[in-house]
């Protein structure tokens, strides 16, 4: 009976495991034994899939396998983000969006769009007044453009009570997810070769990803972090795979162009897409909520 619990179960994770090697003697005159850090890739037929960081392949015959066990993935330090750093980087998916700073605040607009990243000021962070009169000014910069004053929130924070206290309107709360992209992409199927691609706006920097008439997904590229966004797949080809296979196709096009790591918005009251994204590797790095002046 082998001293590890290691199987096909553990294809997709990192693992470390002790070898014997065949023909050898140890140190002390014994067998001797190597060890092994890196990703399962495969389990079957007797053999297991080592991948080291280098990327180096190691085939491992599973007889001589005398111990191992999964270990936490080696930390990828693009994850160590701040929450306002984090939250700046959404500004890369809407191009065309203007911006005024308050201290460290951002006040977004897009003549264009209607959605709510692009037109709400990030309230995250010191904005360099009072939060009466930087509430005021987010107010009075949103009226004279004739829209609704909107703030995004860190979740728990000083300004949540402040805009609380001024009768603003909770519209809904999204957590901030985050994976490295290397080890997301060992989870998912093969790219969809045949997915049509188009390049949206002028540079290679945001793509919309076609996969038949039944689903699309897109993603920008800010520096070496990928934004994935915009997955839709048809109410009648759900539960089929193809939020995973249009995922895969899309990271593939961020590894080509020296993405590391991914990110997304995901709202809380989803729960199929919690439970997409917490499969995949994903966690939370932090929740945001957007408030709404109580008068248009």
């Amino acid at each position: 009976m082998p001293a590890h619990l290691l199987g096909p179960h553990v294809v997709g994770q990192r693992i470390v495991v002790r070898r014997l090697v065949p023909g050898e003697t140890g140190p002390t005159g014994g067998p001797a034994f190597t060890d092994i850090l890196g990703v399962c890739t495969s389990w079957a037929d007797g053999f297991a899939v080592i991948e080291r960081e280098s990327g180096e392949q190691v085939t491992v015959p599973v007889a001589e396998i005398v111990s191992g066990k999964p270990v936490p993935p080696r930390p990828n330090v693009r994850l160590r983000i701040g929450v306002r750093e984090a939250e700046l980087l959404s500004a890369a998916i809407f191009p065309g969006t203007t911006s005024e700073p308050l201290g460290e605040w951002v006040l977004f607009d897009h003549e264009v769009s209607v959605r709510r990243r692009p037109n709400s000021a990030l309230a995250i962070g010191d904005p360099g007044v009072g939060l009466t009169e930087a509430i005021d000014r987010v107010e009075a910069f949103y009226r004279t453009r004739h829209k609704r004053p909107r703030v995004k929130i860190e979740v728990g924070s000083d300004v949540e009570e402040a805009v609380v206290a001024r009768g603003w309107v909770e519209d809904v709360t999204v957590e901030f997810q985050l994976a490295g992209l290397a080890a997301t992409r060992r989870l998912l199927p093969a790219p969809v070769e045949d997915a049509r691609m188009e390049t949206v706006g002028s540079g290679d920097a945001q793509v919309l990803i076609n996969l038949g008439e039944h689903a699309r997904i897109m993603g920008t590229l800010e520096r070496d972090w990928l934004a994935i966004h915009d997955l839709e797949v048809a109410e009648s080809h759900r539960r089929q795979g193809l939020a995973t296979k249009a995922l895969a196709t899309l990271l593939e096009w961020g590894a080509e162009r020296g993405a590391r790591a991914a990110w997304l918005h995901v709202e809380t009251s989803n729960d199929p897409g919690l439970a997409l994204y917490a499969g995949l590797g994903f966690t939370e790095h932090h929740r945001c909520r957007y408030y709404s002046s109580p008068t248009p």
